[in-house]
């Protein structure tokens, strides 16, 4: 059950989010995860907070105000060849929805089931 964050400066309508958010949905589901699997937030900050080098690092060109960051937490024993094809996926959504891949820097996040409380605070996946 992967949790995706959202990171842009503000502001940003309605389209450009959500352009975001479902290339993400749709290249995790693409990988294996379930659909019914979305559990997404996002933070909108003002340039004050949210602060970025536009050229580091390995950056084509440079980074501008539509810059996005996702964070992808989930469970750990991905492989990279898991990762790496997600987000050839997810960079070939996002340039067909119009938004820059060079100006999208991705970071995946991994816990153990056991980190999971999902409702009610149960651990269903520990002992």
């Amino acid at each position: 059950m992967p949790l995706i964050t959202l990171t842009v400066r503000a502001p940003k309508d309605d389209a450009f989010k959500s352009s975001i958010l479902d290339a993400v949905h749709a290249a995790l589901v693409a990988s294996g995860v379930p659909a019914t699997d979305r559990f997404q937030r996002l933070l909108e900050l003002s340039a004050e907070d949210f602060r970025y080098d536009p050229t580091y690092p390995d950056v084509a060109g440079a980074r501008d105000d539509d810059f996005a960051l996702i964070e992808i937490l989930w469970s750990v024993g991905r492989s990279v060849k898991v990762k790496k094809a997600l987000l050839a996926d997810l960079m070939q959504r996002l340039a067909a929805a119009g938004r820059n891949p060079e100006n999208v820097m991705v970071c995946f996040k991994e816990t153990t089931w056991e980190n999971w409380a999902f409702a009610g605070g149960r651990l269903v996946h520990a002992p």
